[in-house]
């Protein structure tokens, strides 16, 4: 029997048992929407998670104070930074700019509205550096940096939540029971951890010597001129550093060195094996539903025990017999595979349509999906297959 004629038959036979073929396939559409869906669901989360990371700054390399540690025992940030190496690290090849930075909480105060925030001291180039735009109104100058104005930016979240319905600009903003001008609002950048659109930023010196009184940094930013040079930055970086703090060689450094590629390379890898785990509980429908192919195929083989005996008596050889159940196997799984992609990939639009996660359905996503069902239903149909073609063909045209 030719393959095309043992798939017609296939065929035939599962069309003339339409709603015990539907119930079979309902175990494949299932587990396939769901492993597609949860695959979407992922691939949405890391290209969310990576988008956030990159609009951090392009080529960006963060430097921050190390963890002291006593007995093995790590007991907070030491606080070693200071405006003396941001000022050193803009001499290294490959650095286009520097931003160093100091945070602090505060108290916000604007007639009624109160508000606790994190405040952050930076210099002008902070905004270029963290690819940042300002809404309305201006940024710092350098002007107010060397004289230590008081005045502030204000993050998107912060000005709606202080100023509802109201423009901020030109009004006094108590900071710490210090009155600040309000010069300028950020463009909105998306929540998330650390958002700048929950933070409120004046000039560093004017952090330092009105507000906290800190003359150690809590970060140092640096834009690359190239990403491809990360590595010779990074490695020139600490030994300025450790030359600066006068650290021997066999002293940790008391700084912590973090690059983009390293965070996103470290998201990716957080994002992706919590989709595989989502996804691997997903598959475990996959193989309920293999079992219930297997089970309708046995019973089929069954119910068709003297149909196999005559297509034997007529010249069919166990081979044809065998091909024939594995391609009705093969059909069930595959209709359920592709019913199961379209289920799961219009879960996945409607969940980013009407919800708020990013959804995105890889390619490989539909191709896998699709190649474990042909695979699940040859591994759970080669069985009733096997025992139908093993029948002997006088005893299956004796059976009632």
């Amino acid at each position: 029997m030719l393959i095309k004629e043992t798939a017609k038959s296939a065929w035939r036979s599962l069309a003339s048992n339409r709603l015990r073929t539907l119930l079979t396939m309902l175990g494949m559409i299932i587990g396939t929407a769901a492993v597609v869906a949860v695959l979407g669901i992922g691939e949405g989360a890391r290209s969310s998670v990576e988008g956030r990371i990159r609009s951090l700054g392009a080529n960006l390399l963060m430097v921050r104070p190390g963890s002291a540690s006593a007995s093995g025992v790590r007991s907070g940030t030491v606080k070693t930074l200071t405006e003396g190496d941001a000022e050193a690290l803009k001499g290294l090849d490959g650095v286009a700019a520097v931003a160093p930075e100091r945070s602090g909480s505060a108290q916000l105060r604007y007639m009624a509205s109160n508000l606790n925030a994190s405040v952050t001291g930076i210099t002008p180039a902070y905004l270029e550096v963290r690819s940042l735009s300002v809404a309305t109104g201006v940024s710092f100058s350098d002007l107010d940096e060397q004289q230590r104005a008081r005045v502030v930016v204000l993050g998107a979240n912060v000005a709606r939540q202080l100023y509802p319905g109201a423009s901020p600009l030109g009004t006094r903003l108590q900071i710490n029971g210090n009155a600040f001008r309000v010069v300028g609002v950020l463009a909105e950048k998306g929540s998330g951890m650390g958002s700048p659109d929950d933070g409120v930023f004046v000039p560093l010196s004017t952090h330092r010597s009105v507000l906290f009184g800190q003359d150690h940094l809590s970060t140092i930013s640096l834009q690359l001129a190239s990403e491809d040079r990360s590595d010779m930055v990074i490695a020139q970086l600490e030994q300025l550093l450790r030359l600066r703090h006068r650290l021997r060689a066999d002293q940790p450094s008391d700084f912590e060195v973090r690059s983009q590629a390293e965070m996103l390379a470290t998201m990716g890898q957080i994002t992706g094996t919590f989709t595989m785990l989502l996804g691997s509980v997903a598959a475990v429908s996959l193989i309920v539903g293999g079992i219930g192919i297997m089970n309708i195929m046995l019973v089929s083989v069954r119910e068709r025990t003297r149909e196999i005996g005559v297509r034997m008596a007529v010249g069919a050889r166990r081979g044809d017999i065998l091909r024939q159940f594995l391609v009705e196997a093969v059909v069930v799984s595959l209709a359920g595979g592709v019913a199961g992609v379209g289920l799961g990939y219009g879960a996945a639009v409607l969940l980013s349509r009407f919800g708020e996660w990013a959804t995105i359905v890889p390619t490989y996503a539909v191709g896998l999906a699709l190649g474990v069902s042909i695979l699940i239903g040859i591994t759970f149909g080669v069985g009733p297959a096997r025992r139908a073609s093993r029948l002997d063909p006088v005893e299956a045209l004796r059976f009632e």
